[in-house]
């Protein structure tokens, strides 16, 4: 049984917000947030993706459909959480924000509002990964008669921008608060996992770094895209004029539906598997964590178990990884 315990793996992922943790299991969300009154606790119940359309359970399909839909609720949870800090810890609704609530109804303004933040969060994202690298690289121009070549030092800027653009967040002092909450939120589902009792003793010496986690994602996303683009950029090489930077850009960005795809059924798959190839694919994840996670104090660590709680299923085994 111990055996049979220590190797389930769960569906059930997180995400550490502003004092607080979100979790998401198969049928229930639960954001828990720490304030000067204590835990406040919301959950609501879900429905499956796929549930709603049967093509959005489809291999590669579901990658994007996942990847959007996290996005939304990760910055609508976040959102939620930096409500709940003290009115001096807030940050100022920006014009725009404050012009949208004037003439908007309150359930409809917040909509817009997450729309534009995924809307721009998604712009920032492919100026900085797709638009920034692309730029740079063809302005070098030998590299312009070898076109794997250049395709690979796209990839390694991109690379290169992930990391100092994680280093550089890291330093911020809300954001490292975050990152131990990240930490509490991997330790919890690891000791969840692993069939123990969630109480803070028992989360506390769990690893931090998970293989199924989100940041994880977005480096076998960078990885991913060299080897699709360069796969397309020579079969295309004869059609389109693939040296333009315009061009590759396009190209990129087309392809990056197929990349988040790819890269979801590759992340689907380590989570399920544990042998060599896996813990290879799931190395640069997990050294990226050494970033993006940091130890937490007992008091997160309480957050997390008790998100963790409040979205565990009725039926054991039901959020097994995979299902």
């Amino acid at each position: 049984m111990e055996k049979q315990t220590s190797c389930f793996r769960t569906s059930i992922g997180g995400q550490a917000l502003m004092e607080g943790i979100l979790m998401r299991g198969p049928k229930k969300q639960a954001i828990v947030c720490r304030t000067a009154d204590g835990l406040v606790e919301k959950t609501e119940e879900l429905v499956p993706l796929k549930e709603k359309s049967p093509v959005y359970g489809w291999p590669f399909v579901r990658g994007c459909v996942i990847f959007i839909s996290s996005l939304v609720n990760g910055m609508k949870a976040l959102s939620y959480s930096a409500s709940l800090l003290p009115e001096d810890e807030q940050e100022k609704p920006s014009k725009l924000d404050l012009w949208i609530e004037e003439h908007f109804p309150e359930d409809k303004a917040m909509k817009i509002i997450m729309g534009i933040a995924v809307v721009l969060g998604l712009a920032l994202a492919v100026g900085l990964f797709i638009v920034l690298p692309t730029a740079l690289i063809g302005l070098i121009k030998p590299l312009g008669a070898n076109d794997a070549l250049r395709t690979l030092c796209e990839g390694v800027l991109k690379v290169i921008i992930l990391l100092v653009y994680m280093a550089l967040v890291a330093r911020v002092p809300d954001i490292q608060r975050v990152f131990r909450y990240h930490g509490a939120e991997h330790k919890t589902i690891f000791c969840y996992e692993h069939g123990r009792e969630l109480t803070v003793e028992n989360v506390r010496p769990e690893s931090r770094f998970h293989p199924r986690c989100g940041t994880s994602f977005l480096l076998v996303v960078v990885l991913i895209s060299i080897l699709v683009n360069m796969i397309f950029n020579a079969l295309l090489q004869s059609v389109l004029p693939i040296g333009n930077v315009f061009v590759r850009m396009l190209l990129h960005l087309l392809l990056l539906p197929l990349v988040v795809g790819i890269s979801y059924e590759i992340n689907r798959w380590c989570g399920a598997h544990d042998n060599a190839l896996s813990a290879l694919l799931s190395a640069p994840g997990k050294w990226l964590q050494h970033i993006t996670t940091a130890e937490p104090d007992d008091s997160m660590i309480e957050c997390a178990i008790r998100a963790m709680e409040l979205v565990i299923p009725e039926e054991a085994g039901s959020d097994e990884w995979g299902k």
